[in-house]
């Protein structure tokens, strides 16, 4: 019987919540019962926390007026320039983009600037595969930044993982993406044509438990873009990884995303994803997996200064025939814009 591949994150940050290296085989075992945790309960008591927050927010009306963030007198030094007109960079940069909201996978081509933490509770039931179940904390999610227009760059934070099933295992999975840059190519607001293409550039670094690690670096290139007609909007990407060793095993995963989000009540963001995952080489060639994914967003809701809250839910499941790394997925964001 084959052991199950470690669990891999160097796609997530453009595809499904899913292994897009694991091998794709039937296999049986024993569910053990997961231990008690209290990672859970610490983040049942986060996502508690939030919702005080947030939800009295989204009716309290509008905030106070931000800050001055107008341009102001070079003080001769660059590094001091710099930081101090940091936010009139950001808001210079975000004016010319449509202001569509981040979907709850697919990576939006909007440059944003926002401190974020997903969470994913995956389940096997054991249909075509090993049953059990894996807990993602923190979603390979982290800090984004708009250094200059027209490039965010996106600093990820390596997940920690707990899996129950044929093997247990705990710990924190690889940093990938380590780093995410994006260059926005074209753009126009809501009165400027509605529209958005980018690019991304994304590192993979192997520094995960060897349970979960696929041992070898990659890049991911990715194109992105989008386009809004009044409330409704469509955001989509495509990429590749290329791992920098052992391509014959992981292969080179195409993910394709796409999103279709509806504008409602200020702060209700509906949304329907699909996620498409092919192998064109490696031990996974020819094969496909696509994933649907129905959400939920709240945001943007006023905190104070320039920072605002966003939650949001989703559920993922598969749709293909093809055995999936997991059945389905729970998918939890949070994130702080500022």
């Amino acid at each position: 019987m084959l052991s199950p591949k470690p669990r891999s994150c160097s796609a997530k940050i453009f595809s499904t919540r899913l292994d897009k290296y694991a091998r794709l085989e039937h296999t049986t075992s024993h569910v053990s019962q997961p231990a008690w945790n209290p990672s859970v309960y610490s983040c049942s008591l986060f996502l508690l926390c939030w919702l005080i927050i947030c939800v009295p927010s989204a009716f309290a009306g509008e905030p106070a007026p931000l800050p001055d963030v107008t341009l102001t007198p070079s003080s001769g030094n660059f590094i001091s320039d710099y930081f101090s007109k940091w936010f009139t960079r950001v808001d210079h940069a975000q004016a010319d983009q449509p202001h569509w909201m981040t979907p709850i996978v697919t990576v939006t081509p909007r440059l944003e600037e926002e401190l974020r933490y997903d969470q994913f509770w995956e389940r096997n039931p054991g249909s075509g595969q090993s049953p059990g179940s894996l807990n993602s904390y923190g979603g390979a999610k982290g800090l984004e930044l708009i250094p200059f227009e027209p490039v965010e760059l996106i600093v990820g934070v390596p997940p920690y993982q707990t899996r129950y099933g044929a093997e247990n295992a705990k710990g924190f999975n690889d940093w990938s993406p380590s780093f995410l840059v994006k260059y926005r190519f074209l753009s126009g607001n809501e009165q400027n044509g509605n529209y958005i293409l980018t690019g991304f550039l994304a590192l993979g670094v192997p520094s995960g438990l060897n349970a979960f690690s696929m041992k070898t670096f990659g890049l991911t290139p990715t194109i992105a873009g989008g386009k809004g007609w009044g409330d409704f909007d469509v955001q989509f990407t495509v990429g590749q990884t290329f791992p920098f060793s052992n391509s014959r095993s992981v292969g080179d995963p195409l993910a394709i995303n796409v999103a279709f989000q509806y504008h409602l009540f200020k702060v209700l963001w509906p949304e329907f994803e699909v996620n498409y995952t092919h192998w064109p080489n490696g031990e996974n060639v020819t094969k496909n997996q696509v994933f649907l994914t129905p959400g939920l967003i709240l945001g943007r809701i006023p905190l104070f200064w320039r920072v605002k809250a966003v939650i949001g839910v989703g559920y993922q499941f598969a749709a293909s025939n093809v055995h999936p790394s997991y059945q389905s997925n729970w998918i939890l964001t949070a994130r702080l814009p500022f």
